[in-house]
């Protein structure tokens, strides 16, 4: 896979990923995604993280995690960005906000991709 990403660190992220990826098919996902081109990258508001997810999941979005919506349920989020209202939002919740760094050391059975 050719890595289109500039910023040394998520690209360094997406080499990892993709070696990952080779064992597991749901880290090769997630380095798929994070190597699209930046305007097309996924945008996730927390009312879709609310309506898709579960009490006590692990959430992996590549891309960015927006603040519009509510969010009632203790998820844990790992995304390439976060905006402030959606940090605050989350840990208000009792959720906790994750880099991809710290996700890609995570189980990945437990894990879920949205985006």
């Amino acid at each position: 896979m050719k890595i289109r990403e500039k910023n040394p660190l998520l690209k360094k992220e997406i080499e990892s990923l993709s070696q990952a990826g080779i064992e597991t098919p749901a880290w090769k996902a997630v380095a798929k995604g994070l190597n699209r081109p930046r305007r097309k990258r996924f945008e996730v508001n927390l009312s879709r993280i609310e309506r898709f997810a579960n009490q006590g999941d692990t959430i992996i979005v590549p891309g960015v995690v927006l603040g519009e919506g509510e969010i009632r349920k203790h998820v844990t989020v790992a995304a390439v960005r976060f905006s402030a209202g959606a940090r605050k939002k989350i840990e208000k919740a009792g959720g906790n906000c994750l880099s991809m760094e710290q996700a890609s050391k995570m189980e990945p059975s437990k894990i879920r991709i949205m985006g």
